[in-house]
């Protein structure tokens, strides 16, 4: 039994992981593939990565035109039974809908998922950035204004598993991409209570972000407004757009403290 089998346990389902490692293969970029692209992708043998998806394709969750493999919109369930039972998102959105209409940008909350921030809720006042946004995209933690949010809410022990796993490419020009200069970048978050990136994801893009904590105090999650940086400053944002979003931040967190505690948990 190898290191890495002995560490995940007896319980451990490889079968499961590599069923799962196929259906992430298809991504935005990635909307069809060859069994060869799945193979690869996933390091499966072709005849492996057959059997998966066959068999995904039984289940209905992936269709073929007999080159071609894609996933369906049953794919679908599997997202939305998460949501369901999480109640952040439904108890965000007419928040964030009150918060854009007030300062008429585009609001979102995300949680963080490996090294990661996924969008659960968003309204978008107006596109800001090249791809679209939609519950379920995934941006790298340490260049968005919600990654810093929650990756200061992490231990210490946690955010040195992080940086150790995170790949810190340089996005922009204005992008962090060394250790040290991600914490520092943190120790100044949790020193003011909220963050803001000025185009680290992307070029023109201007956002700021508080954390939404649970009962305990812990940061489970974060909220965002995002603006264009040709229609803003770094100055304007700090007065006109951190006020009212900490305001939305405390009041999701009263919401949330008010859900059944089954289902106010944490992402």
């Amino acid at each position: 039994m190898t290191d890495e089998v002995a560490e995940r346990g007896a319980h451990h389902v490889q079968s499961l992981e590599r069923g799962l490692a196929v259906i992430k293969a298809f991504h935005t970029d990635a909307p069809e593939l060859t069994l060869s692209d799945v193979a690869r992708s996933t390091g499966l043998t072709r005849a492996a990565a057959r059997r998966f998806l066959l068999t995904l394709a039984d289940l209905g969750y992936v269709r073929s035109d007999g080159k071609y493999f894609s996933l369906t919109a049953r794919v679908l369930e599997l997202g939305y039974s998460y949501l369901s039972s999480f109640s952040l998102p439904e108890v965000a959105q007419p928040h964030l809908e009150n918060l854009s209409s007030e300062v008429h940008e585009s609001s979102s909350v995300s949680v963080l998922e490996g090294t990661d921030i996924v969008y659960v809720a968003r309204v978008a006042v107006s596109r800001i950035m090249t791809v679209t946004i939609n519950v379920g995209t995934r941006f790298p933690a340490y260049a968005t204004s919600m990654g810093h949010v929650l990756l200061a809410g992490l231990t210490d022990d946690e955010l040195t598993t992080y940086l150790s796993a995170a790949r810190l490419d340089r996005l922009t020009p204005r992008t962090l991409t060394s250790p040290d200069a991600v914490r520092a970048e943190l120790a100044q978050v949790t020193r003011q209570g909220w963050a803001m990136v000025d185009q680290e994801l992307e070029e023109g893009l201007r956002s700021v972000a508080a954390p939404i904590r649970d009962r305990k105090g812990m940061v489970i999650a974060a909220v965002n407004l995002s603006t264009h940086a040709s229609r803003t400053t770094a100055e304007s944002v700090r007065n006109e757009l951190v006020p009212p979003l900490l305001i939305t931040a405390q009041r999701i967190e009263a919401d949330l403290a008010l859900a059944p505690p089954a289902r106010a948990k944490r992402g």
